[in-house]
């Protein structure tokens, strides 16, 4: 059979990404069922299908093991062989919880409790029966190209102090061809983890005994990128009418609850400490702080639009299962800022961010991203009409600049529509940074006015947005993407000098004091070590650019140039080298 004929058919009334989501909801009900087969006594939880592929929760006595995978895998395969139809029926939620109660699946029976409706869907194939919603494919036979992958913990409701469980995932396709090349792309990311190349570049570390899980050391390399990014921002957005500020990171607890942060937001907050019998707490957000300056003086209408930004440190209670890197953390700084304008303001406003936006992620090598505008979900702040309005001046903001979008619809926050930006990095992986969100809640709340032209107190908007999001997040994101081979720009050491022999170290050490005249990142490897061996190092270290110098380079007062890819630039004056690398810098030319 070719391979053609081989592909999963595509019904008609559905898109490949419908199909797709069918396939994983399904591939998650088959891998349960084998999974159930293989081990008694596992119970079930639940089983999504997620972003390029599928989970399932099991409650089991077996721990699993990697070579677990293959069993499950070939137990799957021989499941799906057999053409089992995917049925769903309905049935009174008592008479399911009965069933259930009976096959002893209690997590089932909870999950039944939060249902608030008097009937419920199962969804059947061959002899496995789940409490589901759907949609499925017709078919297990559909299920065809598929692959498990690992093998995780996680916690029952995503609650630490409940059930721990085990999470198995796996991934499916409608060709071979799809899942093959979605293989190539995990092995290529396992090669540029940033947990591993971090700690092998030296950049940051997690110091999980002494300190603490989610909670970032930053090394002189990785602070120094840092940095670099920040200097970069600042001096952006100085340019662009942004002022600087600096907020406490903890307040007493009465302002997170002024700002509803307290009941809506609490499980995602630390507990409050007592100081002087007041409850402070670490802040979760930057947008308190930043109104409460605001509201430091009176504003008149020629005073907007005002616009703060804060590289804020800010701390969330992330649970254990969670965190990843500097992916995931406990605590990290965003690049934040909010805008408080005038309503007939905003589209103006919202054209600029999205104008930096564009321009800032251009200058870290991300050129292709997916827009979205989130719109006014069912329970909302403010009026229709501020909405309305607020909801124009976004898409005519996108409209003036021709950027695509995709309306999201009531996927706006409770307090005001947003834009959010997707980046896709090398590896085509999809990267939430950058966002625009529209704010009529918090300004009500805390009384956020300025006296407009006939000298009444107006309600500002407030506008928050972020450009990269958390630093932390970003710089994984940029350590993954470059394989930690960084822009020249923002390479924490751009050159080393590798001096052959001993008697080139005086010059060797000269080349290093007029590069770091000229503001170059540079080092010098004087180790006793052969030649062979330090570019071998250097390459390891991902340093852009390698200035070796034996016998002859020191006569000719010259160096032979070298690419950290091994790549020979040939023989070069000081001055020819620091004409190159500065227009580079400047450029900022990304390597790929």
């Amino acid at each position: 059979m070719n391979q053609k004929e081989e592909t999963v058919q595509l019904p008609k009334e559905l898109t490949h990404q419908e199909l797709l989501h069918r396939l994983r909801h399904s591939s998650a009900h088959v891998m349960a069922q084998a999974v159930q087969a293989l081990f008694p006594g596992t119970h079930l939880t639940i089983g999504p299908p997620i972003e390029e592929g599928f989970y399932y929760d099991f409650d089991s006595p077996h721990r699993f093991v990697p070579e677990d995978l293959e069993k499950i895998e070939k137990k799957m395969r021989e499941i799906v062989s057999k053409d089992h139809p995917f049925s769903c029926s309905w049935h009174d939620k008592e008479e399911a919880k009965k069933f259930f109660e009976e096959q002893g699946e209690k997590f089932k029976l909870e999950i039944l409790d939060g249902i608030q409706d008097e009937k419920v869907s199962y969804y059947h194939h061959d002899t496995f029966i789940d409490l589901c919603e759907g949609p499925h494919v017709d078919s297990t036979k559909k299920i065809r190209y598929f692959k498990l992958l690992k093998i995780a913990g996680s916690y029952w409701r995503g609650d630490e102090h409940r059930e721990r469980l085990q999470r198995i995932y796996g991934t499916v396709w409608t060709t071979k061809e799809e899942l093959d090349s979605y293989l190539k792309r995990l092995e290529e990311a396992k090669k540029r983890d940033h947990r591993e190349l971090g700690e092998r570049l030296d950049l940051f570390s997690i110091q999980h005994e002494s300190a603490g899980s989610g909670i970032i050391f930053w090394h002189p390399k990785g602070a120094l990128i840092r940095e670099t990014i920040e200097n970069d921002l600042k001096a952006t957005l100085k340019e662009a009418g942004y002022s600087f500020v600096y907020t406490p990171h903890v307040a007493r607890l009465d302002l997170w609850k002024t700002s509803g942060h307290w009941d809506y937001y609490r499980e995602n907050m630390f507990p409050p400490i007592e100081i002087e019998n007041q409850p402070f707490i670490l802040k979760p957000m930057n947008c308190p702080g930043h109104i409460l300056i605001y509201k430091s003086k009176l504003r008149s209408y020629r005073d907007l639009p005002i616009r703060l930004a804060e590289f804020g440190t800010v701390y969330r209670y992330e649970r254990s299962g969670v965190m990843h890197g500097l992916l995931r953390v406990r605590g990290f700084t965003q690049d934040d800022a909010h805008i408080f304008c005038t309503i007939s303001q905003i589209e103006e406003e919202c054209i600029q961010i999205l104008k930096l936006m564009l321009q800032i992620l251009k200058n870290f090598g991300f050129h292709d991203y997916d827009i979205k505008l989130s719109t006014r979900p069912e329970k909302f702040s403010g009026t229709e009409e501020n909405w309305d309005k607020a909801e124009l001046a976004l898409k005519n903001a996108l409209g003036s600049l021709n950027l695509p979008y995709e309306i999201d619809p009531g996927e706006g926050v409770f307090y005001g529509p947003k834009i959010d930006l997707k980046i896709r990095d090398c590896l085509n992986r999809q990267w939430q940074c950058s966002t625009v969100q529209v704010d009529f809640n918090l300004p009500q709340k805390f009384n956020v006015t300025y006296r407009d032209s006939s000298g009444k107190e107006s309600t500002c908007v407030m506008v928050h947005r972020a450009l990269l999001g958390s630093l932390e997040r970003f710089i994984g994101i940029l350590i993954e993407h470059y394989a930690g081979l960084f822009p020249l720009w923002l390479s924490p050491v751009q050159s080393t000098v590798l001096p052959i022999t001993e008697q080139q170290i005086p010059y060797a050490q000269t080349i290093v004091k007029k590069l770091k005249e000229e503001g170059l990142r540079v080092e010098c490897d004087d180790r006793s070590e052969k030649i062979s061996y330090k570019i071998r190092e250097a390459s390891m270290q991902k340093i852009p650019y390698l200035l070796i110098v034996g016998e002859k380079e020191n006569k000719d007062q010259t160096v032979s140039l070298r690419k950290q890819d091994g790549t020979n630039l040939g023989v070069l004056n000081l001055e020819q080298f620091l004409e190159r690398v500065k227009k580079e810098i400047k450029e900022r030319d990304k390597l790929k």
